[in-house]
């Protein structure tokens, strides 16, 4: 009681439950049988502040409802454990959307707590610490009830003050959002060069179609690279492909194809694991990664490098999910759902990254077993078969792509700053031991 009192004293904050500073699964209207937007559990996200995605469905009757201005906290294990919390802000004006029963939806209180604010005491260490220590429930199935969420102490500043906590803040995740967006622009270039020239063969076909001459450029292509494509297309056996250019097997090429290990897991220290979950869009999300022992279970030479190719190979919906490496912000290896390929010195690793990540359809058909068993063994995948161009057109799409790759991992590096700067202050602002300088309070717009 004396460090409540003394708090307010020297903070002008005040000790409330968040029942009592926020709505918690406020009552939110939609007619049964409405389409409208629904946010699934897997669009939750663990590290970022908005939904990554938002479907329409037919509102049945049942989940939660939610609109502009709500967090949503999973609830169930292991969501809760992984962080899942949205901040839902990009719906149209005045539309309520629904989702998992497994949300709780916390919501501003007029005149008392700002939503945003909110989302960012949903996101701190001591909420999520508290939150989980009131799971209740049998083994794989404990969810926190709401009443549990409800009855959680925070120390919570003046309305001034919760704007300007959750502008700064908000301020380090819209960075990070842009940086995200720059990087699906750049990898949308990088991938749309790479259908031009290995999957539409637009440069053979100008030359054969006469649209492209010597000394000329195409398409922005600079007119040095004319001779470097053959203006002439052969039959194989993956069909018409440019004279000179080859199939090969993955086998063939990669210097290394394994599967990973089943790892000892440990709280901290160890080296970091890449699992299915951190796979996804061609990227690796080094935040779901988990801690192997390696004193228990040797990993020998299994450490990935820059450039490996990451195969999702069991399970069912994500078998056959590609990832590149392409930074590694410590000493990372993948456990046995995923598999590693390796470039030789036959092909250019960032091409082998591209062609394999565009052939999942392919991939997953190579599966065995039955239904949720699904498998891909390691020697079914080394016997796909991929276009090999000759080695001065991989180099030059090497060099023509490099700025757009550099630009990506800049910006991946610039948001892992930004997001542990965030994390950092996050629990020093929410708690209160940093406070806002007085001459910010009212700068909610200008920050």
């Amino acid at each position: 009681m004396w460090i409540c009192e003394r708090m307010k004293e020297i903070h002008g904050w005040s000790r409330a439950s968040l029942g009592e500073a926020f709505d918690i699964n406020p009552p939110r209207y939609i007619r049964r049988g409405m389409l409208t937007p629904f946010v699934p559990m897997d669009a939750i996200p663990v590290n970022s502040r908005r939904p990554e995605r938002t479907d329409r469905r037919e509102y049945t009757g049942s989940g939660t409802r939610f609109r502009n201005g709500d967090t949503l906290v999973a609830r169930i294990t292991p969501c809760l454990e992984n962080g899942k919390t949205a901040y839902i802000s990009d719906l149209p004006d005045r539309v309520v959307a629904h989702g998992s029963t497994e949300y709780i939806v916390i919501s501003g209180r007029q005149g008392v707590s700002d939503g945003l604010f909110g989302y960012y005491v949903a996101r701190s260490p001591n909420f999520r610490d508290y939150a989980i220590s009131r799971m209740e429930g049998t083994s794989g199935r404990q969810r926190v009830p709401a009443d549990a969420i409800e009855a959680y102490q925070l120390n919570l500043p003046p309305l001034t003050e919760q704007h300007a906590i959750a502008q700064i803040l908000g301020t380090l995740d819209d960075k990070i959002e842009l940086n995200r967006k720059q990087n699906e622009t750049l990898e949308a270039m990088a991938r749309a060069i790479f259908k031009a020239w290995f999957v539409d063969f637009e440069p053979v076909r100008a030359k054969m179609e006469g649209r492209w001459k010597r000394g000329q450029s195409l398409l922005g292509m600079p007119a040095h690279l004319y001779d470097l494509f053959p203006d002439r297309m052969v039959e194989s056996e993956l069909g018409a492909i440019p004279e000179g250019w080859g199939v090969s097997a993955l086998r063939d090429v990669c210097s290394y194809i394994s599967r990973g290990i089943s790892p000892k897991y440990i709280d901290f220290g160890g080296v970091a694991v890449v699992n299915q979950k951190c796979i996804r869009d061609f990227s690796i999300d080094f935040s779901k990664t988990r801690r192997h022992d390696a004193s228990k279970r040797k990993i020998d030479d299994r450490l990935l490098k820059l450039w490996d190719v990451l195969v999702n190979s069991t399970g069912v919906g994500t078998l056959g999910r590609v990832a590149q490496v392409r930074r590694l912000p410590e000493a990372t290896i993948v456990d046995s759902h995923v598999t590693v390929l390796r470039a030789g010195v036959e092909i250019n690793p960032l091409y082998l990254g591209l062609v394999v990540g565009g052939m999942q359809q392919e991939i997953e058909a190579l599966a065995e077993g039955s239904t949720g068993q699904t498998e891909l063994s390691r020697a079914k995948l080394g016997e796909l078969k991929i276009l090999l161009p000759k080695n001065e057109v991989l180099d030059s799409f090497h060099d023509f792509t490099k700025s757009i790759f550099d630009g990506a991992s800049s910006n991946q590096i610039d948001s892992d700053v930004l997001a542990r700067i965030r994390d950092t202050l996050l629990s020093e602002l929410v708690s209160g031991r940093l406070r806002v300088p007085v001459s910010l309070l009212n700068l909610r717009g200008a920050l």
